[in-house]
């Protein structure tokens, strides 16, 4: 029994100093220290609660409706995991509208009616109502774009996307977080000049854009530090970054603005686990490594959606503890409800539009 539990030990250790070794040869990471902020958990204005237990669903053709666009003819639009553009409405009919060739996710429509698409391998694109589409931009300073995530458009037509990553594109996205190193960025593209500027980077997983009221600021999510900055573009301020609001408990991914006074927050999954290592990249080392399922193991899926007026401060919070519909990247106000997208869902969410006072 002693020589077996010893021949046991020893092709364990010989498992452990494969390991080791092979995340040192290996990994695709070079890991760095970082600070997590303050997280709340689940406690004060952001306490658990069932205000997602029953959201409608309208089936998708196939997974991961990420972004939902509402077009002026009353249709909603999304992308999906194999590339297709999707045309629906709260019945749900459901028919193609364009493919990508890409992963299409963030998306809005133009003043001309066409739509801006973020596609994280593609780039930012434009599709005519006929589903042709068309390259904007794909690269900035002769580099391409690692990871076009999301989009907004001002009234002058400018449109402001974010590019996640330097270092990972989607189908590794994780790698970014285990590596901690920051080089997610905002980007302005003028259709006019057919010209990019950088706005901010050193971003943790540049992730929702959103304008603010009267096009004066524009919001980026960070997704690896649970917060949102505001780049300003008009007044005193402009040219200038600072946080919008921060320690938010989950990590935010899309941001939607209802054009009045109140910003749409998507968290798929809670800080926790992402924070936990920050401060351990020999860890991180050793799980960039794994399988992708395994790597997720860090993630903890929820149901949350969070309302911020135009002050930073909450004013809607939907949860739901049974993750019925979960996961959930984007909250699109549309008319008179709230459209709901997810990356692990095979279906689009809806529900009424919330009250947005506590």
């Amino acid at each position: 029994m002693n020589t077996l539990l010893k021949r046991l030990a020893t092709a364990l250790a010989a498992i452990v100093v494969s390991w080791v070794v092979w995340s040192f040869l290996a990994s695709p990471i070079v890991p760095v220290v970082w600070e997590a902020p303050a997280n709340p958990g689940l406690t004060g204005v952001f306490a658990s609660n069932k205000q997602l237990a029953n959201v409608d669903t309208v089936a998708m053709p196939d997974l991961g409706p990420e972004d939902i666009a509402c077009s002026s003819e009353g249709w909603l639009y999304s992308g999906l995991e194999d590339g297709q553009i999707v045309r629906f409405n709260d019945q749900g009919e459901a028919t193609l509208f364009a493919r990508t060739e890409g992963r299409p996710l963030g998306m809005i429509f133009d003043q001309q009616d066409a739509l801006i698409v973020a596609d994280a391998y593609q780039g930012l694109l434009k599709i005519d109502r006929n589903g042709q589409v068309e390259t904007l931009v794909d690269q900035y300073q002769g580099q391409r774009l690692q990871f076009v995530d999301d989009v907004d458009i001002a009234d002058d037509g400018t449109i402001y996307f974010s590019d996640a990553s330097m270092r990972f594109e989607y189908h590794n996205n994780l790698l970014d977080f285990y590596e901690g190193s920051m080089t997610g960025r905002l980007f302005a593209y003028s259709p006019q000049t057919q010209s990019i500027e950088l706005l901010l980077d050193g971003l943790f997983f540049a992730n929702g854009v959103a304008l603010g009221p009267n096009d004066a600021y524009v919001l980026v999510n960070e997704t690896g530090l649970g917060r949102v900055q505001r780049f300003w573009l008009k007044g005193p301020q402009a040219g200038t970054a600072d946080v919008f609001i921060e320690h938010l408990p989950g990590t935010p991914d899309n941001i939607n603005f209802d054009g009045d006074s109140t910003f749409w927050i998507a968290m798929p999954s809670l800080r926790a686990g992402v924070d936990g290592v920050a401060a351990m990249p020999f860890l991180r080392r050793l799980v960039s490594v794994l399988p992708g399922a395994w790597q997720e193991a860090a993630a903890t899926p929820v149901s949350f959606v969070l309302g911020v007026n135009v002050a930073g401060e909450i004013v809607a919070n939907l949860q739901d503890p049974a993750l019925g519909y979960n996961y959930i990247t984007s909250a699109t106000p549309c008319g008179d409800s709230l459209w709901l997208g997810s990356l692990h869902m095979f279906s689009a969410g809806q529900l009424p539009l919330p009250n947005t006072r506590f």
